[in-house]
């Protein structure tokens, strides 16, 4: 197959989406719209891709590096879009465009169009299929010998007779194009239609008018004519988008044990026998290792998970658990917390910017920031690390083998060496040697016969009651 030419439509306005975000650009199951046309157009090994986009720019700043954006100056069509690319477009190369908001075409898909193409040794070759309600799509109009004659736009009322609405075979809006073929016929398109505007599809009768060949590669994919025009377009399209998120994971050995309530970005991994319980939510760049157990109500953002790791309950963004972790229930792991081979972090417990060793445990009601615990320690419930003094922060150092008693407070900068202990209540500000024991709290005075003797005049001026 030669390498294809990629166009993308992206200059739209967007307008029904009601939003200050372009259209585009809002997310999809973890990726920008026009991420999924974008990606799918390299899956398919195209030889170059092109956005062509508004004349704001909208969409640059979220383009990859190799991506071209041609910019279509004013809204004047598909047709006059794809002239807006022409300088971009090989004469001698096949040539694929489509929608950028049409997000769910893959690259086998478009592979598959392009050597459609190739072996009809067609001008043009449309993506169709069937649907049993096609409101709203454009109507494919086939001749006697079973090709394209041409595709009918139902946008306004006018736009296609009786007829031609009857048609349930619709243009999914994915050509494939002869590139020199394309250019030639695009000078010819005209605006004969109920909004004035050039449309791609016309280019079609102008192809055949010239005796070249006009070919359909039928697919029986409905979801290649999910497009997104509003936000409930969005949310059909995310169903479908999701379903093979899942579908592709509980594939390759993973089980979602209710896929219904289970939200997983496109860019998530996760290994063979791990669990994920129900409604749990996995995004961006998260990666999770096999024989874990995520949830139930877990929720993990740009967070990579080893082997072995049970998180019930609990939220973590830009955190590293490794193998045989524990995590929850109802844990906060912040940017930059690392729980090595493992540790334990448990309930009610938040860890940011620190490194928990191995077999380190945290089991409940503490605050560990801006910390560096060694292996094999045990902090008892209740533990702080005061790492902010009002203007900067400061780390602790916990050593190995650390046992702290509960309700300790550790006021950075401070460091506890290995095997020290520190007794319950303390507030830790010097720092504890190797093997020591740390103790940072007042005496305790004890009245005797507090409750006989409470009435007792000296009781009351010794231990004034306060009004």
């Amino acid at each position: 197959m030669t390498a294809p030419v990629v166009v993308i439509l992206a200059a739209g306005q967007g307008t029904r989406m009601r939003s200050a975000t372009p259209k585009l650009l809002h997310p999809l199951c973890g990726r920008p719209l026009l991420a999924w046309t974008v990606d799918a157009a390299r899956a398919a090994g195209a030889a170059k891709v092109v956005v062509v986009g508004g004349p704001d720019r909208a969409l640059a700043p979220g383009l990859p590096e190799e991506v071209v954006l041609a910019v279509q100056q004013e809204p004047r069509g598909t047709a006059d879009a794809v002239l807006a690319a022409a300088g971009e477009i090989d004469r001698a190369a096949p040539v694929v465009v489509l929608n950028g908001d049409v997000p769910l075409v893959t690259g086998e898909t478009l592979r598959e169009l392009v050597a459609a193409h190739e072996r009809a040794g067609a001008a043009a070759t449309m993506l169709t299929t069937v649907l049993p309600d096609p409101s709203g799509y454009g109507r494919v109009v086939r001749g006697a010998d079973g090709a394209v004659e041409r595709v009918v736009e139902t946008k306004k009322p006018g736009d296609a007779t009786p007829q031609e609405l009857e048609i349930r075979e619709i243009n999914g809006g994915v050509y494939a194009f002869a590139g020199g073929d394309l250019l030639d016929a695009l000078g010819e398109v005209g605006c004969d239609n109920a909004q004035g505007e050039l449309y791609l599809p016309d280019v079609l009768p102008i192809l055949r008018a010239r005796g070249r060949t006009v070919a359909a590669h039928l697919v029986d994919d409905p979801a290649i004519a999910l497009g997104v025009n509003d936000r409930g377009d969005l949310a059909r399209v995310r169903a479908e988008a999701q379903r093979r998120i899942h579908a592709r994971l509980m594939a390759a050995g993973v089980t979602i044990v209710d896929p219904g309530s289970t939200v997983i970005d496109a860019g998530v991994e996760i290994g063979a026998d791990t669990v994920v319980e129900p409604f749990c939510t996995l995004h961006g760049a998260t990666r999770v290792g096999g024989g874990c157990r995520i949830g139930p109500q877990t929720t993990l953002i740009d967070t990579t998970l080893g082997d072995g790791v049970t998180v019930p309950h609990s939220y973590l963004t830009s955190a590293t658990v490794h193998d045989g972790g524990s995590v929850g229930p109802y844990a906060y792991l912040r940017p930059g917390a690392l729980l090595r081979e493992g540790a334990k972090v448990g309930t009610f417990v938040e860890v940011k910017n620190s490194d928990v060793g191995a077999g380190t445990k945290v089991p409940h009601l503490s605050y560990i920031g801006d910390a560096d615990i060694g292996p094999g320690s045990n902090l008892g419930a209740g533990t702080i690390t005061a790492n902010y003094d009002g203007a900067r922060k400061h780390r602790t150092v916990i050593g190995a083998r650390v046992k702290g008693g509960v309700d300790t407070a550790f006021v950075a900068p401070v460091t506890v060496g290995d095997d020290a202990w520190t007794a319950a209540g303390s507030v830790i500000t010097q720092d504890v040697p190797d093997g020591a024991l740390g103790i940072a709290r007042s005496r305790q005075h004890t009245v005797e016969r507090y409750n006989e003797r409470k009435s007792n005049k000296e009781i009351e001026e010794q231990w004034p009651r306060k009004s």
